[in-house]
């Protein structure tokens, strides 16, 4: 039986890598989303290896079924990149999560965010959006860098770097201020 200390901090994980993926419905700049950071949140939070992997896993899936009903655009020729870049994110989590510190989560995001945009881009090119060989590859990862001018932000990699750094600073600093306040929060 689960003790009411684990449950505590359960929930609040839970809960906040839900909400964070329910942030990807509502308007925001291209790829300014909680991906990488509820990934990275999971690994490092979950002692659970298994829910580190499913809840997170669970959370996007049901958003990408959100997206898909309210847009069209949850689920696409290249998703199993995506949900691969985010099992590699969550391993990420998992291995800084005995030495959780500002500037470990901060090197972990960005290089969460730079492994989703190779993988992801990678699974254009195998999906034959560009020509096979290396130059397609790299014609694949140039494309994948343009300009938006009604973009805040400008880029697609600068959108995925600062909304993986946005809502890391999010969860995490929300969950270290929730457990000085309640220490039961501790461990999930």
């Amino acid at each position: 039986m689960k003790s009411k200390k684990n449950t505590s901090g359960f929930l609040f994980i839970t809960i906040a890598i839900l909400l964070a993926a329910i942030s990807r419905v509502i308007p925001h700049p291209f790829n300014f989303t909680p991906i990488g950071a509820m990934a990275l949140f999971g690994g490092v939070c979950f002692t659970d290896k298994r829910l580190a992997f499913i809840l997170p896993l669970l959370a996007m899936f049901l958003s990408d079924y959100l997206l898909e009903l309210v847009s069209g655009i949850g689920f696409h020729t290249t998703i199993i990149y995506v949900y691969a870049s985010f099992v590699l994110i969550t391993f990420i989590g998992i291995i800084i999560r005995n030495n959780i510190k500002a500037g470990n989560i901060i090197l972990a995001s960005l290089i969460s965010s730079i492994l989703f945009f190779l993988i992801t881009n990678f699974g254009v090119w195998a999906a034959g959006g560009f020509e096979f060989g290396l130059s397609g590859l790299l014609t694949t990862y140039l494309a994948g860098i343009p300009f938006y001018n009604n973009e805040i932000f400008g880029s697609f990699f600068f959108n995925t770097i600062a909304g993986d750094l946005f809502y890391c600073g999010i969860l995490f600093g929300s969950f270290y201020f929730a457990r000085s306040k309640f220490p039961a929060l501790a461990k999930a």
